[in-house]
C-alpha cells in the first residue's frame, strides 16, 4: 500500500520539463514574499498611518484596477515581445515599486503607487501562464499548471506566516521583503532559465488556420464572463468568510488560521495526484462544472444550523476539493483554444476575469453581509456558484457559434 502510494506520487510529478519546475520555483520565491497585501488594511489603519477603513478599502479598489489593466497590457506585450522579457521586467519593476511604496506616507502617493505596483505585478501573470504552456506538453499541461498552483499556495502560506511576524516588529519590513523576493526571483530566472527565441510571429503553424483574436472568440468570451462570476464567489473564501468565522461563529484567530491553512495543505497533498489520475480522461469542462458545483454546495453548507466547528471544517474541505477539480482545468481549457501567436491575449483575458472578481466579489459580499447578514450572502454566493456550474456545462454541451 505504501509503495503503491509512493509510486503514484512519483508518477504525478514525473514527465514535467525542467523549465516547468524552474518556473514553479520562481513562482514559489516570488509568492513567499506575499505579505504586503494580506496586511495592507492593518498597515493603513495602524496608529502610525492613521487612515480609515474606508480609505483602506479605496486603496484596495485601486489595487484591483491596476491588476485588471496590468493583465491586459501583460498579455499584449507577451504576444509582441515574448514571455521571457515580460516576466523579467515585471519581476524587477514590481520589486522596486514595493520598496518605493513602503516609503510613501501621504494618501495620494499611496494610492498612485499601489495602482502602479499592482499594474506591473499583474502584467507578470499572462507571461508566466504563456511560458508554462510553451514548456509543457499537451498530455501534461494540466499537471504543469497544477505544479505552478502548488508553488503559489506554498508561497502564500510562507509569506502570510512570516508577514505576521514581521508586521509585529515593523510594517515597513513587509515592503522590503516583498520587493526583495521579487528581485531574487528575477535573478534566479536570469541565471537559470535560458532565453528562447520565442516570438509569437515565428511560432505560427503554417498548417493551421490563421490565429483569431481572443476578442472574436465568442465561446471564450462567454467562458470569461462565467469565470468572473464564479471567481467573485470563490474570493469570499479569503475575505468575508474569515470575518464570518470570527463575528458570527466566534472562532479564535488561531483556529481561523488553521482552517485557512487547511486549504493550502490539502491542495499541496492532493492536487497533483488527483490531476495525474484525471488528466485526459474527460473534457476539461466536465471537471470544471463538477468542481464549481461542489464549491457552491460548500457555501450553502454554512447556512445549516448545528455543530459550527464540524460544518466549518467540512465546508473548507469541500471548497478545496471543488477548487482542485476546477481551477487547473480552467487553464487547460483556455490554452487548448490558443495558438502561439495569440496565447498572451487569451491569458490576459483570463487573468483580467480573476482580477476584476478579486475587487468586485469581496466588496459586494461585504456590503451584502453588512446590510442583509451573512446567511443571505451564503445563499446568494452558493446559488450563484451552482448557476455558473450549469452555465459551464451548457457551454460544454452547446458552445455558441463564432
Amino acid at each position: 500500500m505504501i509503495n503503491a502510494t509512493a509510486k503514484t506520487y512519483r508518477n504525478a510529478y514525473a514527465g514535467l520539463s525542467g523549465e516547468t519546475w524552474l518556473l514553479s520555483l520562481i513562482m514559489l520565491i516570488n509568492r513567499s514574499g506575499t505579505m504586503v497585501i494580506p496586511f495592507m488594511t492593518l498597515y493603513l489603519t495602524s496608529e502610525e498611518m492613521g487612515y480609515t477603513i474606508g480609505q483602506a478599502g479605496f486603496v484596495f479598489g485601486l489595487f484591483g484596477a491596476g491588476a485588471f489593466s496590468g493583465a491586459w497590457l501583460g498579455g499584449r506585450l507577451t504576444d509582441k515581445i515574448g514571455f521571457y522579457k515580460v516576466q523579467l521586467m515585471t519581476l524587477i519593476g514590481g520589486g522596486l515599486l514595493f520598496f518605493v511604496l513602503g516609503q510613501m506616507k501621504s494618501y495620494p502617493l499611496i494610492c498612485i503607487f499601489t495602482f502602479l505596483l499592482s499594474f506591473v505585478n499583474e502584467a507578470f501573470r499572462p507571461a508566466n501562464s504563456t511560458a508554462i504552456a510553451f514548456y509543457s506538453k499537451e498530455e501534461n499541461r494540466t499537471r504543469s499548471y497544477a505544479l505552478n498552483r502548488l508553488a503559489i499556495n506554498l508561497g502564500w502560506a510562507v509569506g502570510s506566516g512570516l508577514g505576521g511576524f514581521l508586521a509585529h516588529i515593523n510594517y515597513e519590513l513587509l515592503f522590503w521583503v516583498d520587493g526583495t523576493t521579487n528581485i531574487v526571483a528575477a535573478i534566479v530566472m536570469w541565471l537559470f532559465l535560458k532565453p528562447v527565441n520565442y516570438k509569437p510571429s515565428l511560432q505560427k503553424d503554417l498548417t493551421a488556420p490563421p490565429a483569431r483574436s481572443a476578442y472574436d472568440d465568442k465561446t471564450y468570451l462567454l467562458f470569461i464572463v462565467i469565470t468572473m462570476l464564479f471567481a467573485a464567489c470563490f474570493f469570499q473564501l479569503f475575505t468575508n468568510l474569515p470575518v464570518y468565522f470570527k463575528k458570527d461563529l466566534h472562532f479564535s484567530e488561531p483556529f481561523i488560521g488553521f482552517l485557512m491553512a487547511g486549504n493550502g495543505i490539502v491542495i499541496a497533498l492532493v492536487e497533483m495526484v488527483l490531476i495525474y489520475k484525471l488528466e485526459g480522461k474527460r473534457k476539461s469542462m466536465v471537471y470544471i462544472s463538477a468542481g464549481v458545483f461542489i464549491v457552491g454546495l460548500s457555501f450553502l453548507l454554512l447556512n445549516i444550523s448545528g455543530a459550527a466547528v464540524a460544518i466549518a471544517c467540512t465546508m473548507i474541505f469541500m471548497v478545496t476539493f471543488g477548487e482542485i477539480l476546477s481551477l487547473p482545468f480552467m487553464n487547460s481549457y483556455w490554452i487548448a483554444r490558443t495558438q502561439a501567436s495569440n496565447r498572451g491575449q487569451y491569458a490576459a483575458l483570463y487573468t483580467m476575469a480573476w482580477s476584476a472578481a478579486q475587487t468586485l466579489g469581496p466588496l459586494g459580499g461585504a456590503q451584502l453581509a453588512q446590510y442583509s447578514g451573512f446567511n443571505t450572502l451564503w445563499w446568494i454566493v452558493g446559488g450563484l456558484s451552482i448557476a455558473t456550474a450549469f452555465l459551464f456545462w451548457r457551454l460544454h454541451a452547446k458552445p455558441i457559434s463564432n
